[in-house]
């Protein structure tokens, strides 16, 4: 099945400039003419360039980093699972990491709203907090 590459962004769920991005940034290769019915200066895409573009997708909703990401699709061609392991443990800490500043941050917010539900003079704690 050849695609247009507004058609592979749509499939994707992305826009047009994003499959451009990545092809840019070499994360998804130029595109192979289809055999059939192709029109001079289009360029087709298959569903190895779909899946790839899913993957990406999926790879940055999980945090990683387009350089990171480029690691990983360099290793899915060998078999060093090692180092994709570490890559994932690494992005596990910096989400644990993440989620701890995160928690903080809410229990912080938290105690300032019960202090200005409180009432009383002077400014709100929620926004002298923030000054």
């Amino acid at each position: 099945m050849a695609m247009t590459i507004s058609e592979l962004a749509k499939s994707a769920g992305v826009g047009i400039e994003t499959v451009r991005f990545y092809q840019r940034k070499g994360l998804l290769f130029d595109p192979r003419p289809a055999t059939l019915g192709h029109v001079p200066g289009r360029r087709h895409y298959g569903e190895a360039e779909l899946r790839r573009l899913r993957f990406i997708r999926a790879a940055q909703a999980a945090g990683f980093a387009l350089k990171e990401i480029d690691e990983l699709l360099a290793l899915d061609s060998t078999t060093e699972r090692a180092r994709a392991r570490e890559l994932a443990r690494e992005r596990i800490a910096a989400l644990d990491a993440r989620i701890a500043e995160l928690q903080h941050a809410r229990a912080s917010l938290a105690r300032l709203a019960t202090e200005c539900a409180k009432g009383g003079a002077g400014p709100c704690p929620i926004i002298a907090s923030f000054e």
